[in-house]
């Protein structure tokens, strides 16, 4: 079977359950920019990280595959029902506990930083700026239509970034640039 069917050529796409729906849709957005956010995370996996952040962004990036299906599942049909697409409190609370140690490592924030440092900080930068993004198309599906943990993790998920880039920065003596 090929990989191109022709299906979208007239500017539509399908949903997980099927539904067809222009490629502007909300959901449609919303997914394609956590698959942007994916993409930009692989792009630091290739820098490469140490050991321990590309640990955390491999785990990343298979909750963000789970987040894309949700987004996709208008109805859960699916996500109700395969367990490697559950977000849940435990996901939120894994990014906090991961904020949290990364945080206790480094200098304390006097100043606004300017994104960048060295190639694998800089690439976490950008991979925060599209996570912001890709929050933003959430909200604007609605609260009601996407469940309030998938907000959460996003929304958590930037801030770990964030820490990230700089604990990145910092284990490799790059020197952070304030504003």
């Amino acid at each position: 079977m090929p990989l191109y069917t022709g299906t979208g050529d007239g500017g539509e796409t399908a949903l997980v359950d099927g539904t067809r729906v222009s490629k502007s849709e909300g959901r449609v957005s919303a997914s394609g920019d956590i698959d942007e956010l994916n993409a930009a995370l692989g792009v630091a996996l290739a820098v490469p990280l140490d050991p321990e952040a590309h640990d955390i962004v491999a785990e990343i990036q298979r909750d963000l595959f789970a987040i894309g299906t949700h987004l996709s599942d208008p109805n859960a049909k699916v996500t109700a029902r395969v367990a490697k697409t559950t977000v849940d409190d435990e996901s939120v609370r894994r990014l906090e506990d991961w904020i949290d140690a990364l945080d206790g490592g480094l200098p304390p924030l006097r100043r606004f930083l300017l994104p960048g440092g060295g190639s694998a900080g800089a690439a976490l930068h950008v991979a925060r700026a599209v996570c912001r993004r890709a929050e933003r198309s959430i909200v604007a599906l609605g609260v009601d239509v996407v469940p309030l943990v998938i907000l959460r993790y996003v929304n958590r998920l930037s801030d770990l970034l964030f820490v990230l880039a700089r604990a990145v920065n910092h284990r490799r003596g790059v020197q952070e640039s304030e504003w």
